[in-house]
């Protein structure tokens, strides 16, 4: 009997672990099936989630550039200019073409500067077919970028990545109208960072971001985005004997981008910060002179008199070979480093003298000298006329002892381009009155009719000029 109830306890021991087991793989399947269905809600935005936690389902998927594309398409739009000097858009014959990237969700689209230079009339094309009017917010030729806007709310857009993370080997997509082609997407690999192609002119910054990325006529101004679906950079150059990809793509990194976009919103002109020296590339006849290990760094040729760099300390033949700890390698990454920073901003320069390693602190200055914002007025009032204006900085005052208003620019064609003031112009009275800053010119000219007679000079000729105009 005893043997028996043993037998039986056994057999319902071995049932019980037997049931508990299926039990367990019912729920790891179901666990695992969860999973996918999880993933795949989350991938078709049928499950909101966000961040870090949106990412870890993604990654269970196979990796692909459809969400990128989808977002990026609708963010790029064509660009087509005309010149009324030549011929007009009713003749349909533009003088330029090329893609812009939307930026907020108010219509500021960012483009290159050569796709809309000399352009007196502005025709954007959105993914979706419709036509606007753009208008030129601001550009630099420095960096060739411009800020253009639509009278449009609600936009689709990019948002900016950190170029400074991208790796050589990194896929990335390019999108934008190669040969009229609306709403192209090809992709590659980060080839190159930090390329200087001698494709803008002298004083020009060049820190490109090559890819292979197929890009041809029509792409200038569009969006090269990462498969995060950030904006990493703006395509506008290929390296080709034919005019045409040959396997060699160019675009200008994000974070430059990013920060003359703020400076042109923010400032109507880019901000950008100076340190007071001459460079050269260090070749191998340098370092032989020189004694050094490699060729890393910029070698500092010339430093001007009451400069950053002169108050800092720096002296020739020293060896830049850091800014805030981010490594100078050559021209094109010393001047990507100074374009990202304003005047008055304080930068560590690491460089090396006879053999040590040192360190300045570096505050820098504009172009003029001074640690001033220079804010460059587009009033309604002022484009009418046909110019763009400033304040004098606090330098300007001291140096030429007066007040006044700097012309920036002169529009061709319009009133002021009649009169032959050239920029440079330092307004000083409008109709006998004095004009101590932008404002008082502003309010002098809405409150005139008829006659205009300035009063002012240029620094570097003598005498007084006057223009007359009417208003």
């Amino acid at each position: 009997m005893r043997t028996l109830l043993s037998s039986l306890l056994l057999c319902v021991l071995t049932s019980l672990i037997t049931l508990l087991s299926y039990i367990g793989h019912q729920q790891r399947f179901k666990t695992q099936e969860d999973q996918i269905n999880y993933s795949y809600a989350v991938k078709n935005d049928h499950i909101n989630l966000g961040g870090n936690l949106r990412q870890h389902f993604y990654s269970a998927q196979p990796n692909d550039f459809i969400n990128a594309a989808k977002k990026s398409i609708p963010s790029v739009v064509s660009i087509t200019t005309y010149s009324n000097s030549k011929k007009t858009r009713n003749n349909q014959s533009p003088i330029s073409s090329g893609s812009g990237v939307l930026i907020s969700s108010n219509g500021h689209i960012v483009t290159n500067y050569h796709v809309i230079e000399e352009s007196e009339s502005i025709v954007i094309l959105d993914n979706e077919g419709a036509q606007y009017e753009g208008k030129i917010i601001g550009s630099d030729k420095s960096t060739d970028i411009a800020v253009i806007k639509i009278e449009k709310t609600n936009t689709p857009h990019l948002i900016f990545g950190n170029s400074d993370s991208i790796q050589v080997g990194e896929w990335v997509l390019a999108v934008g109208n190669p040969f009229k082609l609306k709403s192209t997407v090809t992709a590659g690999i980060v080839s190159a960072k930090g390329r200087n192609i001698n494709f803008l002119s002298r004083q020009g910054i060049e820190s490109f971001i090559q890819t292979d990325a197929a890009i041809n006529p029509g792409n200038s101004g569009g969006a090269l985005v990462n498969s995060h679906q950030e904006l990493i950079g703006i395509n506008t150059a290929i390296l080709s004997s034919s005019g045409k990809y040959e396997g060699f793509s160019f675009a200008i990194p994000s974070n430059i981008v990013q920060k003359v976009v703020k400076d042109i919103l923010s400032y109507g002109t880019v901000q950008r910060g100076w340190l007071g020296v001459n460079i050269f590339n260090i070749d191998s006849e340098t370092m032989q002179q020189l004694n050094l290990k490699n060729g890393k760094g910029v070698l500092v040729d010339l430093v001007e008199r009451n400069s950053a760099a002169a108050d800092a300390g720096l002296q020739r033949e020293d060896i830049i070979k850091t800014i805030n700890s981010i490594k100078i390698n050559s021209i094109s990454t010393f001047t990507e480093q100074l374009a990202l920073r304003r005047p008055g901003d304080n930068v560590t320069i690491g460089y090396l003298r006879n053999g040590k390693l040192q360190t300045a602190q570096v505050t820098l200055r504009n172009q003029l000298n001074t640690t001033d914002f220079i804010a460059v007025r587009k009033d309604k009032e002022f484009i009418d006329l046909g110019i763009e204006v400033r304040d004098l900085d606090s330098g300007e005052k001291i140096r030429l002892g007066k007040n006044g208003v700097y012309v920036v620019s002169v529009a061709r064609g319009t009133k002021i381009h009649g009169t032959n003031m050239e920029p440079g112009y330092i307004i000083e009275q409008f109709n006998g009155n004095p004009v101590n800053n932008v404002d008082d010119l502003l309010r002098y000219i809405n409150d005139s009719s008829g006659n205009v007679f300035l009063e002012g000079f240029y620094e570097k000729y003598p005498g007084q000029f006057p223009y007359a105009f009417v208003l």
